[in-house]
């Protein structure tokens, strides 16, 4: 039973993903031929300042979702309760600070901004923009946070991947009838409303909430302390572009945002797929079955990396060739940035490596333990990005993002050996090592191949032979260093062909 739910909370947000991924070439596709590139930018600078919405959880939401392993497990319908009605009272709070941040950068925003687009283009999109980000950002988010404790991410993963395949049809048929942008965010954002509204359907039937309880101590002690990870975290995806807007141009907003709509996709994967591992881990640790948690973290771990160096190496060789066709035909920026392309792979790459071992942060709840590191990596990440963006433009708010997350990772795995695994650091140099043989060997081979025409069949072409080719790099590499669990999937995947 176990397997079955742990699969079904790593296909849906993966078919989610993949959706996501998907969809999300659509829209921006669309908005670059009949808008051009100053508005793609434009709306992608708009939403990094509308994301705050998701800034002002505080990291309330990872302490909810931790604080809920333990009850759950139990069965503790009075604890379930108390931490929601805890949680309710809190976003409730917060919704009155969103709707005033709303209406400041509803303001302010379009003053900064005066380039080629007038204060009203610019107040309107702002507005109807940040109505689809409040939808999707806050709404409902309790709910959601409970699904995900109690192994039932699916249900909200399948949701949200129904919403975004409307959004998207409904999107394309508004820009092919030729409304303003304004209209189409306008509308679209009423899709994200509905969504919500069916998960509190579902938490009413299937679970016995008391909204009335009163709680004799406070039920989430740690919502606090997870500010400063929370924040961090903000910082460490949202710093590129803030400060590609404010000193260097719309047209480099564009190109990062393009690039980004590759790597966030990839890296979304990735994020989307531990949320089923969080959850199981979390259950493994309140019920302090040690044996168990080191057996399914070491898989985790190991699987992790091994599919992180795959994914991310041959995202860094097919990404500029990607970006070339996408853009093909549009001529007002250049979207052909290799050097750019491969340095921001690799910082996310990086990130991801990260995953398991903030999965056990998250999951124990070691916020106030951690909190100073995560503001560390978040000011490595701002002093070196605006220090190199002048001279190194995109390449420089890169740089800032690499040394964030390489650090980011470094601290992680070493507070995660200390205090939960207890396995020497050997372990993750190795790992380490590992990825980097595997990475070096995959970008090298792949490295090889080339486009032989801008068009899509021929990028198709070039990546089968490259992900053909990581795929036998990755296996060799492995089998040497790690043959116990190569072996083992071979005889997994066997028995499942029989």
């Amino acid at each position: 039973m176990q397997n079955r739910v742990l699969l079904y909370n790593t296909l849906s947000p993966l078919v989610f993903q993949i959706v996501t991924i998907l969809c999300g070439f659509i829209l921006p596709k669309l908005i670059l031929v009949h808008f051009g590139s100053d508005v793609n930018g434009l709306i992608n600078s708009i939403g990094q300042f509308l994301g705050v919405i998701a800034f002002f959880e505080l990291g309330v939401g990872a302490v909810v979702q931790t604080s809920l392993y333990k009850p759950l497990a139990e069965k503790d319908f009075e604890g379930i309760s108390c931490i929601i009605s805890s949680a309710n009272s809190f976003f409730k709070k917060l919704g009155y600070a969103l709707l005033i941040y709303v209406f400041i950068i509803v303001c302010v925003y379009p003053v900064l901004v005066t380039q080629e687009f007038g204060f009203w283009y610019i107040t309107t999109l702002t507005i109807v923009i940040s109505i689809r980000a409040f939808a999707q950002y806050f709404f409902g988010i309790v709910n959601r946070l409970l699904l995900l404790a109690d192994q039932k991410g699916y249900i909200q993963y399948n949701a949200q991947t129904i919403a975004i395949i409307v959004n998207t049809v409904l999107c394309y048929l508004l820009i092919l009838m030729n409304y303003s942008v304004q209209v189409i965010y306008g509308m679209t954002s009423l899709v994200f409303l509905i969504q919500p509204y069916l998960i509190h359907l579902y938490i009413k039937k299937h679970y016995r909430i008391n909204t009335n309880i009163t709680c004799n101590v406070e039920p989430i002690s740690q919502k606090w302390n997870a500010m400063a990870q929370h924040i961090a975290a903000f910082v460490l995806d949202g710093t590129d572009i803030v400060v590609l807007s404010l000193f260097s141009s719309l047209e480099n907003v564009s190109i990062y945002s393009i690039y980004m709509l590759v790597i966030k996709g990839v890296k979304q994967l990735f994020l989307s797929m531990i949320g089923g591992i969080e959850a199981l881990i979390g259950n493994l640790w309140a019920k302090q079955e040690s044996e168990e948690l080191k057996r399914v973290f070491s898989w985790a771990e190991w699987i992790i990396h091994t599919t992180v160096i795959f994914f991310f190496t041959v995202t860094a060789v097919l990404i500029a060739p990607f970006v070339e066709v996408f853009t093909s035909g549009i001529s007002d920026a250049d979207y052909f940035q290799p050097i750019f392309g491969v340095t921001i792979v690799l910082a996310y790459a990086i990130y991801c490596l990260s995953l398991p071992y903030l999965i056990m942060i998250l999951a124990v709840g070691h916020y106030k333990q951690t909190q100073y590191k995560f503001v560390v990596a978040a000011v490595i990440n701002i002093v070196i990005s605006v220090i190199c963006v002048k001279q190194f433009g995109l390449i420089g708010v890169a740089l800032g993002t690499l040394a964030a997350m390489a650090y980011q990772t470094a601290w992680m795995a070493w507070y995660n050996s200390k205090n939960f695994i207890q396995w020497p650091m050997k372990n993750f140099f190795k790992q380490i090592a590992v990825d980097t043989v595997s990475a070096v060997g995959i970008f090298a081979v792949g490295s090889y191949f080339s486009l032989s025409a801008i068009g899509y069949v021929s990028w198709v072409i070039l990546a089968m032979k490259v992900t053909t080719c990581g795929i036998i790099v990755g296996a060799i590499v492995n089998y040497v260093f790690y043959k116990e669990y190569m072996m083992k999937i071979a005889q997994k995947v066997a028995k499942r062909l029989r």
